[in-house]
């Protein structure tokens, strides 16, 4: 059976993942919007990896989702303040038997989808990989690690989401259906709101970050905060182990940066409320202290408020 996926958010998550589906032969549709749409409209979705370079030809690329038909799978990849926007361009595409996949950061996304589209079914998922817009029409990839981890809010899995395992698997990409998503969204948040904000907030890159022993102590504090909120939360979150994080960044670049680093010197609109602001929402709720991530999200709100203000209506891309 031939599944029809639609990529909502041609960023560096979905424009990759996608393309290696559209490599391996899927039939594969991506929206996009803006400089990084007129660019793939001209040239097609170019990706440079570590896994090989290729081009997604411009013919499965729209701005218009509703051009696009019926969808079995939606890849929903868009920045997390576009969730809404986004959503509510999908019901033209989608039926009972259609799957949403949130490969999106943060912890809430899924619900906010399945408010807009209640009559299909939205799975959260993370995604693992180093890449980004780097030039219109342009993705890069440069860590070498590519895995999506999936799963129902609460349930079982459904058929769709084991014939979605096997696409991703035969186009080359580590895959794992999960029993247990909503702990896997957690452990991602305790990373990506400490080490991702700490270096848009500072402007230093990760191999800054650890080897200053202050700065170090710090992202492990802001680690430990979420962990303590989730914990509260019956969120069954693993403790946070310095040697176990320090030897996975190893998998990185020392000269890494965070997606939001990029956004915040591109003067573009922020995670931060994702991020930040839902560690600090939560731990007020559940009597947790977060004064890390409190300083962080005073900071890059102010950034986010800014940007937002500068830039246009934004439906659809990552």
């Amino acid at each position: 059976m031939i599944m029809r996926f639609v990529v909502m958010g041609a960023g560096g998550i979905g424009g990759f993942f996608g393309g290696a589906l559209a490599r391996a032969g899927e039939d594969v549709w991506f929206v996009g919007r803006g400089k990084h749409f007129d660019a793939m409209q001209r040239e097609g979705l170019r990706i440079t990896s570590t896994a090989g370079n290729f081009t997604v030809p411009s013919s499965q690329i729209v701005q218009d989702p509703a051009l696009i038909g019926p969808a079995d799978v939606i890849l929903f990849c868009v920045k997390s303040y576009d969730t809404e926007s986004a959503a509510r361009q999908l019901s033209p595409l989608l039926s009972e038997r259609s799957l949403i996949i949130s490969l999106q950061n943060g912890v809430d996304n899924v619900e906010k989808i399945a408010a807009i589209l209640p009559h299909c079914s939205t799975y959260g998922g993370a995604a693992y990989i180093s890449s980004r817009i780097t030039a219109p029409g342009l993705i890069s990839e440069t860590g070498g690690f590519q895995r999506i981890v999936f799963g129902p809010m609460s349930g079982e899995a459904g058929t769709r989401a084991g014939e979605t395992l096997n696409c991703l698997t035969r186009a080359g990409i580590k895959s794992q259906l999960s029993a247990n998503i909503r702990k896997d969204l957690w452990q991602k948040l305790i990373f990506i709101a400490s080490m991702g904000s700490l270096t848009a907030l500072s402007r230093l890159t990760h191999g800054e970050i650890i080897g200053n022993p202050g700065t170090r102590a710090l992202m492990f504090d802001a680690m430990r905060e979420v962990q303590s909120v989730a914990l509260k939360l019956g969120i069954d979150v693993d403790p946070v182990d310095e040697s176990r994080v320090l030897e996975g960044l190893k998998r990185f670049r020392d000269d890494t940066r965070s997606s939001m680093y990029y956004d915040l010197i591109a003067e573009k609109p922020l995670e931060v409320e994702a991020l930040n602001g839902t560690v600090v929402r939560l731990g007020e709720r559940v009597g947790v202290p977060t004064p890390i991530h409190r300083v962080i999200y005073a900071i890059l709100l102010s950034y986010h408020l800014r940007h937002t203000a500068a830039s246009s209506p934004r439906p659809a891309d990552s």
